[in-house]
């Protein structure tokens, strides 16, 4: 949980936000599936969603680097 909460913090702070938002919403989206499976006991699935989130966010924030690269952030 804590791998997919900083990717996730990470792609944020790279400007996914802007540039690449389906992709971190889909990242924010597993890792509340994921606390929620943690907080019922289902330790696995928890786990599961967790990485699918954490690699969401890893996506994101490279979809956002690279984004930055073509179109940058105007002021």
């Amino acid at each position: 949980m804590s791998d997919a909460r900083q990717a996730i913090w990470s792609a944020e702070a790279s400007g996914a936000a802007r540039r690449a938002p389906n992709t971190l919403q889909a990242a924010w989206i597993l890792l509340q599936k994921a606390q929620a499976h943690l907080e019922t006991g289902a330790y696995e699935d928890a786990r599961r969603y967790a990485l699918d989130a954490r690699d969401e966010a890893i996506k994101a924030r490279e979809d956002a680097v690279r984004n930055t690269a073509v179109r940058p952030e105007s002021p």
